[in-house]
């Protein structure tokens, strides 16, 4: 059984990536920040700091490969750039570092599209576009990138979309609970497109990277094959509960401005503005999506 050595094992995307991984026959050593019940699914544990990767001689010992998929989505000092440096940038690059020296093959880090782009694009995305990150989070990401490129070992970084599955928080979850209210809502008329990523995508994802011939040494976007609008996305979720869509059609400059009006502006780009990106380069190394984004998030929205 190859090892595998796995931080964020506890999160949203570290507990799924535990579970296929597993399945798919791995020996994942999972690397906790502080003690903590051991999860499910893990051949072994131990204790460590991202901020200080010392001693990590028996994290890595034996492992083939390291998933990354630790780090911080949210500033909690107050300085989002410090914050995001020091977990983000620096403490992916120490921890490659301490893996390299250990020998380890491949290291994978789970990026964010955040470090190609900001929250909406207007061209389809890809990984020969320059990047483009608008936000101290997708600077702090890409940085990470470039790190991973200084040093001597393979890598991979996945720069996944938003990512939907049970879980979910953030957007995601906001988006169910309007799909999950009873009443009509004023959002037929919006025609904006983005991509999304479900969840059993993106494991698939680094499962495939972990065993593909390497070397690799680049960035590839994950995200499931089709985009969707924001009316599609509820329709799809109402679907699965046995629903209508129940959706009305409203001019988009009213919902704009009543957005606006009401103080959620940060609404705006979420519901009304396009972000599709392209994974051909991630599918001209052989990986493929299983779950379509209708079907995932029928499944997302139908879970309890």
């Amino acid at each position: 059984m190859t090892t595998i050595a796995l931080t964020g094992g506890t999160g949203f995307i570290g507990r799924q990536l535990m579970r296929d991984l597993s399945q798919r026959g791995f020996k994942v050593r999972v690397l906790l920040r502080r003690p903590t019940d051991v999860p499910l699914h893990c051949d072994s544990a131990l204790i460590g700091d991202l901020t200080r990767p010392q001693n990590l001689a028996a994290a890595f010992a034996d492992a083939e490969a390291v998933v990354h998929s630790a780090g911080t989505a949210h500033a909690m000092s107050g300085i989002p750039a410090d914050d995001y440096r020091a977990i983000n940038t620096e403490g992916t690059i120490a921890l490659a570092r301490a893996a390299e020296r250990a020998g380890v093959r491949r290291f994978v880090f789970l990026s964010s599209i955040r470090a190609q782009s900001g929250p909406h694009a207007a061209e389809i995305l890809t990984e020969a576009l320059e990047p483009r990150p608008t936000d101290a989070y997708g600077r702090s990401k890409l940085a990470a990138e470039h790190g991973l490129a200084q040093l001597g070992m393979d890598w991979v970084a996945l720069r996944p979309v938003l990512v939907y599955g049970p879980g979910a928080k953030g957007n995601m979850a906001a988006l169910a609970a309007l799909a999950r209210s009873p009443y009509p809502l004023p959002l037929a008329g919006l025609q904006a497109k983005r991509s999304l990523l479900a969840l059993d995508n993106l494991a698939t994802a680094v499962a495939h990277v972990l065993a593909a011939p390497g070397p690799l040494r680049r960035p590839f976007i994950v995200a499931d094959s089709d985009a969707v609008s924001v009316p599609q996305m509820i329709a799809a979720m109402r679907a699965a509960t046995g629903r209508r869509p129940g959706l009305v059609p409203v001019p988009e400059a009213l919902i704009k401005s009543a957005l606006t009006w009401s103080g959620r502006r940060e609404w705006i780009d979420r519901l009304c503005a396009p972000l599709v990106v392209s994974t051909a380069a991630l599918q001209e190394v052989g990986w493929t999506p299983q779950v379509s984004t209708r079907a995932g998030l029928a499944a997302f929205a139908a879970a309890p």
